[in-house]
């Protein structure tokens, strides 16, 4: 069982602005960025538009003067090939998508975890791994089709023994209060621990209806967009449809919840995020609601959930913090609970990311699994 987090340091003792650590090595840890940058991948992640020439418009929210279309394409292409964008891509959703998906916390051999990750991993429905620091020390997310011959509990049970876990914890989201990958790149610590986002209620996790049409623009859309001027133009052509027509598509498949938004997803340490801590909290049922619409809006919280409880796990609110070092999470998650007046948590920190993509949609790699796998 984890042992509860040390709250000795304060959230405003740690406030400072923290920097990156800078090596040198080719694709390694965090690499120094130029201020232009930082301001270019923050548009990024949260401000490139569903319209024709999307790099114009992030060009001129950057508020550089005599910085065009041109340069924030080069800009794009330079920061993918440092590898600090991973990609830009379109955001669909998978609850939307009647996709049936769960955190699983899994109990494997200690000393070869890799093993058991590498089973795990081999599911194309399967989008995160990591190792944590507990007793359950493998923790993935992973999701089934709609039409899944063997659905997620068979799917679980099926690599749970393939995997040789000893022990596997369901964690399946109770209520979505946060998912906005999207890392603040020009403040410091105190930008992070502050409530900079709007409060707004639970997200809907409802499956929304969809037609041939949703399927066949997410199958021309989704994976890697091109660094160009008119980037959705290739998906359009695939579809031969009028470029205005699939943005028009898009825009209405946004308002309906099937696409949360499109943008350049980040290598975390690459970009100098070098930690990431999982501070789950034990909080009151009466106080869930409002405890964790207030956790959602720090901005330093990518993902914050509403799961089940167990009798040997009472941690009922998820939030994952993000930070240049284990101290910037913690200052994050230390401010949560002032913020809060919510103190009894644990933190479990990932020691090593074994997968991380985003999914593919309505393709034949998740009915290809299970047909070698159970001869579904």
């Amino acid at each position: 069982m984890a042992q509860r987090a040390e709250l000795n340091e304060t959230a405003e003792q740690r406030a400072g602005t923290a920097t990156p650590k800078i090596r040198s090595r080719a694709g390694g840890a965090a690499v120094a960025l130029e201020d232009i940058d930082r301001r270019l991948l923050n548009l990024m992640q949260g401000s490139f538009p569903i319209a024709p020439r999307p790099y114009r418009h992030v060009a001129e929210l950057s508020g550089s003067e005599g910085f065009g279309e041109q340069d924030a394409m080069a800009r794009v292409r330079e920061l993918l090939r440092k590898r600090i964008i991973r990609q830009v891509t379109p955001i669909f959703d998978t609850r939307a998508l009647g996709y049936s998906s769960m955190l699983v916390a899994a109990k494997v051999d200690p000393q070869y975890p890799h093993r058991a990750a590498q089973v795990i991993n081999a599911h194309p429905g399967v989008s995160h791994n990591y190792l944590r620091d507990h007793e359950f020390n493998l923790w993935f997310t992973i999701a089934t089709e709609p039409d899944s011959k063997l659905g997620l509990e068979g799917t679980l049970e099926l690599l749970a023994r393939e995997a040789g876990a000893e022990s596997v914890r369901q964690l399946p989201t109770l209520r979505l209060f946060k998912i906005r990958m999207d890392l603040e790149m020009e403040g410091g610590t105190q930008a992070l621990s502050s409530a900079a986002a709007e409060v707004k209620e639970p997200i809907e996790l409802e499956p929304q209806p969809y037609d041939e049409v949703d399927i066949a623009v997410i199958r021309a859309l989704q994976g890697d967009m091109p660094v160009i001027e008119e980037p959705y133009a290739p998906a359009a052509a695939r579809l031969g449809m009028p470029q205005q027509q699939l943005l028009d598509h898009l825009a209405r498949m946004q308002e309906r919840g099937l696409l949360r938004r499109v943008a350049a997803i980040l290598y975390h340490r690459r970009a100098g995020f070098s930690a990431n801590g999982m501070g789950v909290w034990k909080v009151p049922e009466e106080q869930i609601l409002d405890v964790g619409v207030r956790m959602a809006a720090v901005r330093g919280v990518s993902h914050c959930y509403q799961r089940p409880t167990y009798q040997d796990w009472p941690y009922s609110l998820f939030t994952m913090a993000h930070g240049r070092s284990k101290l910037e999470c913690d200052a994050v998650l230390d401010a949560i609970a002032q913020q809060t007046g919510i103190h009894e948590r644990a933190t479990l920190y990932s020691s090593t990311e074994f997968k991380k993509i985003r999914l593919r949609y309505f393709t034949e790699d998740f009915k290809d699994w299970e047909r070698a796998h159970a001869g579904a």
